[in-house]
């Protein structure tokens, strides 16, 4: 499967299921952190770089849509910036730094998926969706196999986006 609007929600229910695996006291929830980031910084970074140009091309997808998604990005990168920060698991500063990362990355998922991923599976051909998705999964992967989620580059991505 290579539909981009399938591959990107893919990615939203794995990170609801990271987000359930960090505030669990019976799961690795460093280790969850640490998938949690790389996937976030990977698929934030591929959808800039391969989808979202491609949807400001659509006329009748509205590029403010695609401006706000940036920005929440930049939002969620700077939440997970604060959690990665924190240097014990578990304690009062982690439960609060892991709430606002969720309340961003929630905020952002659901409404991507309302606005912008709709749009696209309304107005964007079956063909145009794989050749996206296609481009969205290499760019993706090569971000991971980058280890993309440390905190040094996630703060590369925020100074970036500045």
């Amino acid at each position: 499967m290579t539909d981009v609007v399938e591959l990107i929600t893919q990615d939203h229910r794995r990170m609801e299921d990271l987000f359930r695996a960090m505030r669990s006291v019976e799961e690795d929830r460093a280790a969850a952190l640490r998938e949690f980031a790389d996937l976030l910084i990977a698929h934030g970074e591929a959808e800039e770089a391969e989808v979202y140009p491609a949807l400001r091309r659509y006329r009748k997808v509205d590029n403010e849509e695609v401006d706000h998604g940036e920005e929440e990005h930049t939002e969620g990168n700077k939440a997970l910036a604060a959690l990665l920060e924190v240097s014990e698991v578990g304690s009062e500063d982690w439960d609060e730094k892991l709430e606002e990362l969720s309340e961003a990355i929630t905020h952002h998922l659901d409404e991507e998926e309302r606005t912008l991923l709709n749009h696209a599976r309304e107005l964007v051909a079956d063909e145009r969706r794989a050749e996206l998705g296609e481009a969205f999964a290499r760019e993706r992967e090569r971000l991971l196999k980058e280890g993309c989620g440390s905190l040094e580059n996630v703060r590369k991505v925020i100074a970036a986006s500045a």
